[in-house]
């Protein structure tokens, strides 16, 4: 029974409302968690330009000016003053021969950083995709609730009516109606707790979509995406879960971060070419020019530096270390998200199974009190408590299968599959890619590929 038959949607109502995918797609391009995230990619692309760097050449321009004044006493104590206005302009061109191997390493790590940033990336909108499915399933379902609890509201006043026409027949007594009152005030108290339920979740529903919820179309769960067994699941998450993954790629970082810091143990060779002109100006002799020119190569050779690339490469291996230790943290908890999903989803569908037939049982079980109690075999209180109880059924199907829909899409986040590609949304997927490499090889130039 799907949730939006406790709505009354028609054929008509569910082509025009909102489904699901509609819902993902609108979170997918502009949920402001995923949108920063995708900054902070672009941000860490950056990275692998700044360490190419260190292969192109540096070129420095100087110039420098001002004015000088010279006052001389010669022999025969006469006195030569002269106003000098010197300048200098020059150019110095730097080009890396061999840093140790610490370009090569850099650059090596920023790509590992840019793949890992891939990889959160991912992860990033796997909750935020997570997210808009658990509020979509909320509001449609506090939907139901609210209607469950309005047709309540509706059956406890026509109850309550004819109790007081019995009370005036001499049918029913006092109690009678005191009791139909009751229930029908802890009736209001529900419907009430059911709206600001539902007001509550359009609101988290317009935080993570970006537009307040209308008409939804209740949907089905993604079984057909789901791993055959528990044990291909773990693997699969093992394999391509994006957290694992970007942990993986965090554990090459370091890794390279300790050759590059090997590196500063080594000798450095740069070649270095210089051009300057000068000239002074002499209020009474004229203008003095001059220029120079020179190439040569500096080979820097590290004897001790009091110990800080040794502390420097003892701190990356201990960094290692620890990343490897993250990388297992991780893997064992996608194992146990991938198990708790896994027993989730089968739980759904059992608590789904067992509420639909509580509810036709209860629906049965109301009617025969109700003809019970007009023959007189049954009491108002009898017909109260067999319509509480088929209220307490509609609200855990309704929630049992608000988790089912929940807990099959939690298993493929679970699994590392829940993206654009693998749930066929309608909207072009975000590459990140495409801005590293409109970015990896640019020399120059301070505008964003957007153009910012």
């Amino acid at each position: 029974m799907a949730l939006g038959a406790w709505l009354g949607l028609t054929a008509a109502d569910v082509a025009r409302a909102e489904s699901l995918s509609d819902a993902l797609v609108k979170a997918y391009q502009s949920n402001p968690l995923l949108n920063a995230e995708r900054a902070r990619q672009r941000a860490t692309d950056e990275n692998v330009p700044q360490a190419l760097a260190g292969y192109r050449p540096q070129i420095i321009a100087s110039l420098s000016a001002g004015l000088q004044s010279v006052r001389n006493t010669l022999v025969d104590n006469t006195l030569q003053t002269a106003t000098l206005k010197p300048w200098t302009v020059g150019v110095t061109v730097s080009q890396n021969l061999f840093d140790g191997f610490r370009t090569s390493n850099s650059v090596r790590a920023a790509e590992l950083q840019v793949r890992a940033g891939r990889e959160a990336l991912r992860n990033v909108g796997q909750g935020v995709l997570l997210d808009a499915i658990t509020a979509f399933t909320n509001v449609l379902a506090n939907q139901a609730l609210v209607e469950a609890q309005r047709s309540n509201v509706t059956f406890l006043r026509e109850t309550l009516n004819i109790t007081q026409r019995r009370l005036s027949a001499g049918d029913v007594t006092p109690t009678d109606t005191a009791q139909a009152e009751a229930r029908l005030n802890r009736g209001l108290a529900d419907l009430n707790a059911a709206e600001v339920n539902l007001a509550v979740s359009q609101a988290t529903y317009a935080q993570v979509i970006g537009q307040s919820p209308a008409r939804l179309n209740a949907p089905d769960p993604i079984d057909r995406l789901l791993p055959g067994n528990r044990e291909d699941a773990i693997a699969q998450a093992h394999k391509q879960h994006p957290a694992v993954m970007a942990a993986s790629f965090d554990v090459d970082v370091a890794s390279t971060a300790v050759k590059i810091a090997e590196g500063g143990l080594l000798p450095t060779l740069t070649l270095q070419g210089t051009a300057s002109r000068d000239s002074d100006t002499d209020t009474s002799l004229g203008v003095r020019r001059s220029g120079q020119a020179s190439v040569g190569g500096q080979l820097v050779a590290p004897v001790y530096d009091g110990g800080v690339a040794a502390s420097q490469t003892r701190q990356a291996k201990q960094v290692v270390s620890q990343s490897r230790q993250v990388l297992d943290l991780i893997r064992n908890q996608s194992r146990t998200a991938v198990v708790g999903a896994w027993a989730a989803n089968v739980g759904a569908k059992v608590a789904v199974s067992a509420a639909e037939s509580e509810v036709r049982a209860a629906t049965v079980a109301l009617d025969g009190v109700r003809r019970e109690a007009q023959g007189g075999q049954r009491t108002t209180v009898d017909v109260l408590n067999a319509q509480q109880d088929l209220v307490a059924a509609k609200a855990r199907l309704i929630s049992a299968q608000r988790d089912r829909v929940v807990a099959s899409y939690t298993l493929l986040s679970a699994v590392g599959r829940l993206d654009v590609k693998t749930l066929g949304l309608k909207t072009p997927d975000y590459l990140p890619e495409v801005h590293y490499h409109q970015v990896r090889d640019a020399w120059h130039g301070l505008r964003t590929p957007s153009g910012q």
